[in-house]
């Protein structure tokens, strides 16, 4: 069976043989948020909140938004509510977000 994902561990050794601090956090970040590289090199400090710990992701092909502002639970494109805190999503975004 042919394996279509890192492991931990593999993520780990990529991150340990990169040479530089910006290919490290990189690769942190697809690992850990699950975004296309294109996605990840979009990513503005207006994206990140540091008081929530959460970074808001656009999903560059539809521009919608995949996660709550709220809570930062992951919404899918035909989202009604966030399934973590309950706001109301309205065309792939939570209620009352710009």
């Amino acid at each position: 069976m042919i394996k279509a994902y890192l492991e931990v561990t593999e993520v780990e050794k990529l991150e340990q043989s990169s040479t530089n601090l910006r290919d490290r956090l990189l690769i942190r970040l697809l690992f850990h948020l699950g975004c296309r590289i294109s996605e990840a090199l979009g990513i503005t400090v207006s994206d990140i909140d540091f008081n929530e710990a959460t970074v808001t992701i656009e999903h560059l092909k539809t521009r919608l938004k995949l996660s709550c502002p709220r809570c930062g639970t992951r919404l899918s494109r035909t989202a009604k509510f966030c399934p973590g805190c309950g706001v109301r999503a309205e065309k792939g975004r939570a209620a009352g977000t710009v």
